[in-house]
């Protein structure tokens, strides 16, 4: 393949070189155990303690309150498990929303199990939570409330302050999932009361395998992982030492170059939807025009299958993604897309494209021309469009 535009930044990022090369040291030079009392390994503790510091002021959070985990995943599990656990005497009812990613959607279901209850809240046409069912929802034993800072799919921000403000008022604790937001819009988790956030190094051009949560001082969560005494007593096992540098790395790398960076891609990504929409009839732009991820770009395309788009796309060397599930061994569509209410078929011939600051306009143009030639391909192909295009043609 000659050619290769990577459009999937929602799925991974590229490591940062700087990352990657603050990380070296820490694997073959300066490997000692942070949790050592000897001098060799205090190097290693006090790189944690930098990365900590960093990860801290680019949230306006005092840096002891944040915890290292293995990443988004692990970070959603252990707020809503730990804080459940930990509030059940007052209750055992929890809020999310219905389009949640499924780091928070199984692990409701999972406490579902354990006797708990959860109310799934639904959201607008362009994916934003409905705040007045969110309070309607509320009750005398909801313990916790758990809404995504931004779409992983659709790109939507939510209503954060606002939800934040209605869970402090009422005594609940307030988790947000941040692992798409996190490095890409400006969050302070004290303006906006969040007790309890999720972020991964892996999205914002930092290292795989690495992440943290965030939680506020007075907050009651329990350990997640027993063991030693790592992280405060709250989540064992040895420190992922070069991890945990290359994530502090692309943190201070992403906050420092953020609002250049947005500015940028944000254009690329008005450019995109401007000609898709312009020159692909029958399309439909997901997620809130305004209200979005300076990098997020989703289309449905009527009349086509989206892992049939993906196939052609990967052989014109553009890596995106589909708002379908089907390319995971699902022929489910996307459950984000069906809770914004896009039917079976619509849902089903969906394209995420998620852009970075190495893209160009000149990029841009090819992934329109691609797209236009792809979608039109497939439609010559379909029964549905053919009928479609009959139909238009009598009236």
């Amino acid at each position: 393949m000659d050619k290769m535009i990577y459009l999937d930044n929602a799925a991974t990022t590229k490591t940062a070189p700087k990352a990657v090369e603050a990380m070296l040291p820490y694997f073959t030079e300066k490997y000692g155990n942070a949790s050592s009392i000897y001098q060799f390994g205090a190097e290693s503790r006090q790189a944690v303690t930098r990365a900590r510091d960093i990860i801290g002021e680019s949230l306006h959070a005092d840096p002891a309150e944040i915890y290292f985990t293995a990443g988004g995943s692990e970070a959603d599990n252990w707020a809503l498990i730990a804080a459940a656990e930990c509030y059940e005497e007052k209750g055992k009812h929890i809020i999310t929303s219905k389009i949640e990613h499924h780091a928070i959607l199984h692990t409701c279901q999972y406490l579902e199990k354990k006797g708990y209850e959860v109310t799934y809240i639904d959201t607008d046409e362009d994916g934003i939570v409905k705040v007045e069912d969110l309070k309607k929802a509320i009750r005398q034993d909801t313990i916790l409330i758990s809404v995504m800072f931004a779409n992983n799919e659709i790109g939507t921000i939510q209503p954060i302050a606002e939800i934040g403000k209605i869970a402090r008022e009422k005594g609940i604790l307030f988790h947000t999932d941040a692992v798409q937001a996190y490095g890409h819009v400006p969050i302070d988790v004290e303006a906006l009361s969040i007790d309890m956030l999720s972020a991964s190094g892996h999205k914002l051009n930092g290292p795989k395998g690495i992440g943290f949560l965030y939680i506020r001082k007075g907050v009651k969560i329990r350990s997640f992982i027993h063991g030693g005494a790592q992280e405060r007593r709250r989540r064992a096992g040895t420190e992922n030492v070069p991890g945990i540098v290359g994530l502090g790395t692309a943190v201070q790398l992403a906050f420092g170059q953020m609002e250049e960076r947005m500015e940028k891609v944000s254009h690329l990504r008005d450019y995109l939807i401007e000609r898709i929409e312009k020159e692909i009839p029958y399309c439909r732009l997901n997620g809130d025009r305004n209200r979005r991820l300076p990098n997020n770009v989703n289309f449905s395309f009527r009349f086509i299958e989206g892992e049939s788009l993906l196939i052609m796309l990967d052989m014109k060397g553009i890596c995106a993604s589909s708002g379908s599930a089907c390319t995971s061994g699902s022929l489910d569509p996307s459950h984000v897309l069906l809770a914004i209410g896009l039917p079976h078929e619509i849902a089903h011939g969906s394209l995420r494209l998620t852009l970075s600051e190495e893209n160009t306009l000149e990029e841009m143009d090819y992934v329109v021309g691609a797209i236009k030639e792809v979608v039109d391909r497939l439609r010559q192909m379909s029964p549905l469009y053919e009928d479609f295009v009959k139909k238009e043609q009598k009236q």
